[in-house]
C-alpha cells in the first residue's frame, strides 16, 4: 500500500507543479485552491508512504516521478522545449529511480557494526558477546 501512496502523491506533485505554471499571473481563486489542495494531498500521501518505504528511497522516487512527469507534461502540453538530450537525461533519471528499488535494505546499526561506527566500537569494547549481538543486529536492545 505504501507504494500506491507514493505513486499517487507523485502524480499529485505533477499536478500542482503544472498548475503553478498555468496560474502564471492569472490568479483565479478556483485554480489557486486546486493547486493548494494538490500540494497538501501530495505531501500527505508522501508521508503515508513512509510507513513502509525508507525515507531516502521514498523521497528519491517521489521527486523523480514528479520531476520526470512535470517535464513530460511541459513538453507534451505546455510548449516546453523538446530535445533529445532532455529525453536521454529523463531516461537516465528513471533508470536510477528503478535501480533504487533493487538495493537491499539494511536494519539500523548494521552498517555501523561493519564499518566500526559507534555500534562497532561498543561491540569491540564488550568483547565476544557484544560482537555477536552486533552481528545479529540485537545490540543496544534491537
Amino acid at each position: 500500500m505504501s507504494w500506491i501512496y507514493l505513486i499517487a502523491g507523485s502524480f499529485m506533485e505533477i499536478g500542482w507543479a503544472t498548475g503553478v505554471s498555468l496560474i502564471d499571473g492569472d490568479v483565479r481563486p478556483g485554480m489557486v485552491v486546486a493547486v493548494a489542495a494538490m500540494l497538501i494531498i501530495s505531501f500527505w500521501l508522501f508521508s503515508k508512504s513512509l510507513t513502509g518505504i525508507p525515507v531516502s528511497t521514498a523521497y528519491a522516487v517521489f521527486t523523480g516521478i514528479g520531476s520526470v512527469g512535470t517535464v513530460v507534461v511541459g513538453m507534451a502540453f505546455l510548449g516546453d522545449h523538446f530535445s533529445l538530450l532532455k529525453v536521454l537525461l529523463i531516461a537516465a533519471l528513471i533508470g536510477c529511480i528503478i535501480g533504487l528499488k533493487f538495493i537491499p535494505e539494511r536494519k539500523a546499526g548494521e552498517a555501523e557494526c561493519r564499518t566500526g561506527g559507534i555500534a562497532g566500537q561498543a561491540a569491540e569494547a564488550a568483547g565476544q558477546a557484544g560482537k555477536a549481538a552486533c552481528e545479529t543486529g540485537k545490540e543496544g536492545g534491537r
